[in-house]
């Protein structure tokens, strides 16, 4: 683990763009992402689960002319994410989750609150990952993406990008409108339930097959305190 932390730091300080972020709001970019995304040829990104803007650093890297949508609930991780894109027209927050419904719902806030979930903490996140138990709650808003963005808004090749913490499901199903916008889906998901009631990935990937996407490649696999991955980043592309 302290290796991975040294390589992350040496790689963001590396990177101009990725250093004046940390400089300037503390924000680590994603860099593990770089290799998988570069090549696409984005000119639109929707960011479920944005954080700080890790991964839409990342995008904006790559990709400095395309249109960075990205959604947050969590109010303190949003108001550094908008510090870090106060400059960026193209990069836009909405302070909500996407999810199958609208309405409010309380958030398990998580010590590390980028594990933070609109689900309840299963036993193997602590086993797993004991710095990411619960903290607090907080009401956050959840919205439909069709309710934000419409089918304009999604220009040119898109990627739709969810990192919601076993909400895998939900948050595709809260998309679906238009998920046919998107050329390619990259999406976290989980091996075993770390929260409580969450898709795994099978489930995850059979939506998506179902939804005429196949997958790509898979990266950036997580093991925790197991012995074998338990967390995983898939790609899938339109057929």
């Amino acid at each position: 683990m302290i290796v991975e932390i040294v390589t992350k730091i040496l790689r963001v300080v590396r990177v101009p763009e990725y250093r004046k972020a940390l400089l300037r709001a503390g924000v680590f970019a994603s860099t593990e992402h770089d290799t998988i995304i570069a090549g696409l040829g984005l000119d639109t990104v929707v960011d479920i689960g944005a954080n700080r803007g890790q991964f839409a650093l990342c995008v904006r890297r790559h990709y400095p002319q395309a249109e960075i949508f990205s959604f947050e609930p969590l109010q303190k991780p949003a108001n550094t994410y908008r510090t870090t894109f106060k400059h960026d027209r193209k990069a836009r927050l909405f302070n909500k989750a996407v999810a199958a419904k609208s309405g409010s719902a309380l958030m398990h806030v998580s010590k590390w609150d980028v594990s933070s979930s609109l689900l309840p903490f299963a036993q193997a996140q602590h086993d797993n990952f004991p710095l990411t138990d619960e903290s607090r709650q907080e009401t956050v808003c959840m919205a439909l993406l069709s309710d934000c963005l419409d089918d304009k808004d999604i220009q040119g090749t898109a990627l739709l990008k969810l990192d919601v913490q076993g909400f895998e499901l939900s948050a595709l199903q809260g998309c679906e409108k238009l998920l046919g916008r998107f050329k390619f889906v990259y999406v976290e998901v989980s091996f075993i339930e770390l929260y409580v009631g969450q898709p795994l990935a099978t489930e995850v990937l059979s939506y998506l097959l179902s939804k005429g996407f196949k997958l790509l490649c898979v990266a950036n696999l997580s093991s925790g305190h197991s012995r074998r991955p338990i967390q995983a980043d898939f790609l899938f592309c339109r057929s």
